[in-house]
């Protein structure tokens, strides 16, 4: 008995510093964290700057809660940014909670719990081409853009 004890013992002291090393070999150095932000920073600002493009000449409205099925129908997504759908010269842009996992190779799967889409209703994305499912996104208002002679 003692005997499997002192065996524990080393193989717990064993694991421990075994795990601390480990752990010391794969924290990222400050360089490569800073490269990192860097590099998220640059995906996020290329999406908005798509947007800020789609969104020229426009000015939002007052935010909506909930869009029906045909204002839904033709919807594109900006990398990292935000969900756009088309509804004749309106542009409504919906920015998720979790927009960093939109991606234009990603399939959004949305599932509303009435018969339109609304703000906090839960969009599930899939990979296009394995079918795996990803992250869940809620989604956020939806503001409307219109062309400024339109608006005034």
């Amino acid at each position: 008995m003692l005997c499997t004890k002192y065996f524990s013992a080393i193989a717990l002291l064993a694991l421990a510093t075994s795990g601390a090393a480990i752990a010391a070999e794969d924290e990222p150095s400050e360089q490569a964290s800073d490269n990192q932000a860097q590099d998220i920073k640059s995906r996020n600002s290329k999406g908005e700057a798509k947007l800020a493009e789609l969104l020229k000449g426009r000015v939002a409205g007052e935010p909506k809660r909930c869009l029906s099925n045909v204002q839904r129908r033709n919807m594109k997504i900006i990398d990292r940014t935000a969900f756009v759908f088309r509804d004749g010269n309106t542009i409504y842009v919906n920015r998720p909670g979790g927009a960093n996992f939109l991606s234009n190779w990603s399939v959004p799967v949305f599932h509303p719990v009435g018969s339109r889409l609304c703000r906090l209703d839960h969009v599930q994305m899939q990979d296009r081409a394995s079918y795996i499912s990803g992250a869940m996104l809620s989604l956020g208002d939806f503001v409307p853009y219109r062309l400024v002679e339109e608006a005034e």
